[in-house]
């Protein structure tokens, strides 16, 4: 009897060294991770201070909070910080992999946050009514023509949004890109079916990854190389992601062309773009001077997309809609136009219009977006900068002002 007590407790004992090896391997392992994770913030940091991934990676409340994470999330905010890092020149440099990372991961992204909107705790509100917005006119028309512009600009005004049912784009796999893209297809059925939207859809996803995902025989969408070109011109179709480094090192751009598509309404003013850096980017662009008709009309199809059957928006309680990019957060709306400054680009660049746009709270891109040339008449495009801590209404009224003092600036380079 004593005998076999005292193997029992020899086999006990050999056992429990199984989970304290295991332990050891694991705390290893994630010493080994943050060790890494912490060496190529130092590099891009060094290379570019104002990196605000590295810089926040690097802060002692950051490291002894790591240090505390399973080895599952250590890796899974590795994937969100994998494009700062290995890009060095990004101002933000970080991306979700995951609706939840917001909350999960909030001792980086709450930093992150507030290093890039200095949002001082503020928590988001979202709010489309124009009624009592500080600089709205009298009549609530936000009407270019008022400012002295008497050629139609081209306006638009588009939302980032991501499905509760799918994880952000960084992390989806192809399966989940095609089969994200084939429950879309529910919701365009529906829009194709109203009077008021109709249209069609433009799918990438090649036949065989179509046909092994789904099962079905090929994609009832798909479209030729030359019809994704004559969209990508006519900025209905957003450019090839695969060529992009940022998104490519964020998991995003990753099994292009699968999943990649857009919905276009019959009159071609409403899209949907899937696939991209969020699951959905949704806008209304127009021709014309009341920037109230693009505005009104996005917020209305916006709630006849979320009361379709399937469609749940992800949102955070602190950060309002869920975005992959932080920069995104709240709103996740940006509302432009295409607005002629010659004297301000009179050299030949878009310098002098970003140096006057910047302290109106103004970003100045190319007329093809980030990275693009402006017009060879000087049309930027224009849009207010702030995206969360702010109301849809706010921004859309802020966009009004802005250009009207931009104008002024533009007049004054004349001078």
């Amino acid at each position: 009897m004593g005998g076999g007590a005292s193997k029992a407790k020899k086999q006990a004992t050999a056992s429990e060294v199984v989970p304290e090896a295991s332990a050891a391997a694991a705390n290893a392992g994630t010493s080994s991770k943050i060790e890494e994770l912490t060496a190529q913030a130092k590099v891009a940091a060094e290379a570019n201070p104002d990196n605000l991934c590295a810089k926040t990676l690097l802060e002692a409340e950051v490291q002894t909070w790591m240090a505390t994470l399973p080895a599952a999330k250590l890796d899974e905010l590795a994937l969100c910080a994998k494009s700062g890092l290995d890009n060095h020149d990004s101002g933000l440099g970080c991306y979700a992999v995951d609706p939840a990372n917001y909350d999960e991961l909030a001792p980086f992204f709450d930093r992150v946050c507030e290093g890039y909107h200095h949002g001082g705790g503020k928590v988001h509100t979202t709010n489309w009514s124009l009624d009592g917005v500080e600089g709205l006119p009298e009549d609530g028309q936000l009407d270019l023509q008022k400012l002295g512009l008497g050629k139609e600009l081209s306006m638009r005004v588009r939302v980032g949004r991501n499905l509760t049912a799918f994880p952000l784009p960084g992390l989806m796999t192809k399966a989940d890109r095609v089969n994200f893209e084939k429950t879309m297809l529910k919701a365009f059925d529906v829009l194709k079916a109203n009077p008021d939207y109709g249209g069609n859809v433009f799918s990438m996803t090649p036949n065989d990854v179509w046909s092994e995902v789904t099962g079905e025989a090929e994609n009832p969408n798909l479209i030729s190389a030359d019809k994704y070109q004559e969209l990508v011109d006519a900025h209905v179709m957003f450019k090839d992601m695969a060529a992009d480094p940022y998104l490519a090192s964020a998991g995003i751009a990753s099994d292009w062309p699968c999943g990649r598509g857009c919905y276009q309404s019959a009159d071609g003013g409403f899209i949907i773009w899937f696939g991209e850096e969020d699951q959905l980017r949704i806008m209304c662009m127009a021709k014309g001077f009341v920037l109230n008709a693009v505005f009104d009309r996005l917020h209305t199809a916006l709630q006849a997309v979320e009361a379709i059957d399937g469609i749940a928006f992800a949102t955070s309680t602190k950060y309002g809609y869920v975005t992959s990019c932080p920069s995104n957060l709240g709103t996740g709306m940006r509302a432009s136009v295409h607005v002629a400054v010659p004297n301000l680009t009179s050299d030949g660049t878009d310098a002098k219009a970003k140096a006057a746009a910047k302290p109106l709270g103004l970003s100045v891109r190319g007329m093809g977006g980030e990275h693009t040339p402006i017009g060879k008449d000087g049309t930027i495009d224009l849009s207010p900068s702030s995206r969360l801590f702010i109301t849809e209404a706010e921004i859309v009224t802020k966009l009004y002002n802005g250009i009207k003092l931009l104008l002024e600036k533009e007049a004054e380079a004349q001078e």
